[in-house]
């Protein structure tokens, strides 16, 4: 699924990487209930979670054995119609979400998960294993997010949600990215960010969820907002190695800050 693509003015206001925090870190910051889910599903992607649930229900549902409770409990602050034997699966209907279920202490284990829209990650490759390892691939984003939101899940107030934004560079507006792309198609002008609104909710003593609502804009919007631009590129020149190897390498990070250079006098 492709995304057709208008600019949204509300995120180049403030993009994910305006606060020049740096890209990977822990961020989360409270939220009202409310917020929790801040849009309703829309009908395009509702039905490309449907096609999903129909072709490929086990590469974009996963379960341990002992999830079930996990489940049913986050089914009070979900809606579930029961159309498939995973509440999980069941509840991703509702909301636009990729939906995980963590436990809250312990080895903080993936016990259930949705995820339609992955960022160069596989579910089948994550499910039952604990955040630490999760994180494991990229020694910087063990130490800066992995070890932060181990404590911060552990001592996280029941029915308080977080968020955070987090921001990838792709090649196009597809969903579904279970790998790595070898390196993005057609010129930088045309690729596209691709913004993640994380929330992180500990809805019951035992279980945390994770959730993620991705959206879509082209690279070459940020033309029309400086100021954004400069952020972009103060922030993408902060990477560390291991970062910039998860981004998706030094040429294209090069690529980006030239084209990023070669419009800047365009506003």
């Amino acid at each position: 699924m492709s995304q057709e693509l208008t600019v949204n003015t509300n995120f180049w206001s403030k993009p994910p990487w305006a606060d020049l925090k740096g890209k990977y870190r822990l961020g989360l910051k409270p939220i009202e209930l409310s917020e929790w889910f801040d849009t309703s599903i829309g009908k395009e992607l509702k039905q490309h979670k449907k096609q999903l649930l129909q072709d490929s229900y086990e590469t974009v549902i996963k379960t341990t054995e002992d999830s079930l409770e996990a489940q049913e409990l986050l089914t009070s602050h979900i809606r579930s119609n029961n159309e498939y034997s995973d509440p999980i699966a069941s509840m991703s209907l509702s909301v636009p979400d990729d939906l995980c279920i963590i436990e809250s202490n312990g080895d903080q284990r993936l016990l259930a998960a949705s995820v339609c829209s992955p960022s160069y990650w596989n579910l089948k490759d994550k499910i039952g294993k604990p955040l630490r390892v999760i994180h494991k691939p990229v020694k910087t984003l063990n130490e800066k997010i992995g070890n932060p939101i181990e404590k911060f899940i552990k001592n996280a107030p029941v029915g308080k949600p977080f968020k955070r934004e987090n921001w990838f560079i792709h090649g196009d507006s597809t969903r579904m990215h279970l790998q790595s792309e070898s390196f993005p198609e057609g010129n930088v002008e045309e690729w596209i960010i691709r913004s993640e609104r994380e929330t992180l909710c500990r809805y019951n003593e035992k279980y945390s969820l994770f959730a993620i609502n991705v959206r879509f804009q082209k690279l070459s919007y940020v033309n029309d907002f400086l100021e954004a631009k400069n952020t972009l590129k103060e922030s993408l020149l902060n990477l560390d190695d291991d970062e910039i190897a998860y981004f998706g390498g030094q040429l294209k990070l090069d690529l980006i800050l030239s084209y990023l250079d070669s419009h800047k006098d365009l506003k």
